[in-house]
């Protein structure tokens, strides 16, 4: 049926412009709600009796509605879609495998840069690395992120900086302290050692984190959604992990 129909159809039926004209009249004079329908009659009824046709149109927009977000997420690629669906059905999985493979093969890069000619690729210190974005960066990012979505959650710009003053106050130490020990630890070193490792490298790494993180913080907490925002954080860590491997695989410091 067109739209003219319609109109012929509703405008014909005065029972119907009855029940409107009853309802705004108990709406303004007695201050009732006609949340039911009109006359007395439920909306399931009108529409029953054909007398109402509104919700049919709100039916067709709705279906339109559905239709239009489904064919706009048909248009994204196959395996941005997989990953999507991996990331609401298995969160805290999917984001600690995509950090562990982030670390991997940032460490591979900075191993390309400082390699000499006739070097190879150290795996065992990929392993280290790979296994820490896996144990602990993928899954404590999950819970920093979603703790920081709770306790603020608005996008304003002052609450962003609040969000990235968290970040390089709490997460950043506490992520670069297990980062350096755990390496450490695994590459034989004992808590004397570790403990001069940290003293030598910890605090130059924090200061450089300094002139790189804010800035990526602020694209994060800003723009990026919640679930999206570990993947954000863990893309931008590959430039500095580059960075980071180098310095954590340096010579054992003087204890």
């Amino acid at each position: 049926m067109n739209i003219v129909g319609l109109c012929k159809r509703f405008f014909s039926d005065r029972r119907s412009l009855h029940g409107i004209n009853n309802a705004l009249v108990k709406t303004v004079f007695t201050g009732r709600k006609p949340i039911l329908g009109f006359s007395g009659r439920s909306f399931h009824e009108l529409r029953k009796t054909g007398n109402f046709v509104i919700p049919r149109v709100f039916s067709v927009s709705r279906n339109l509605t559905t239709k239009a977000s489904s064919s706009s997420s048909s248009k994204q690629p196959a395996f941005l879609r997989w990953y999507l669906r991996k990331l609401e059905s298995h969160p805290f999985m999917t984001k600690s495998i995509t950090t562990s493979v982030i670390y991997m093969a940032a460490d591979l890069t900075s191993q390309m840069i400082t390699m000499e000619p006739t070097g190879s690729f150290d795996l065992i210190r990929t392993a280290r690395m790979a296994s820490f974005g896996l144990i602990f960066l993928g899954p404590s990012q999950h819970l920093w992120f979603s703790y920081l979505s709770k306790i603020l959650p608005k996008r304003d710009v002052l609450t962003t900086f609040k969000k990235i003053m968290m970040g390089q106050v709490l997460f950043g130490p506490v992520s670069n302290t297990v980062f350096y020990s755990y390496n450490a630890a695994l590459q034989g070193e004992n808590s004397e050692e570790i403990v001069a490792r940290l003293k030598r490298d910890l605090l130059p790494t924090l200061k450089n984190g300094l002139m790189y993180w804010p800035v990526c913080d602020f694209v994060t907490f800003k723009y990026v959604p919640v679930h999206l925002q570990p993947l954000m954080n863990s893309s931008c860590a590959y430039i500095w992990t580059i960075y980071l491997t180098y310095m954590a695989n340096q010579t054992k410091a003087d204890s």
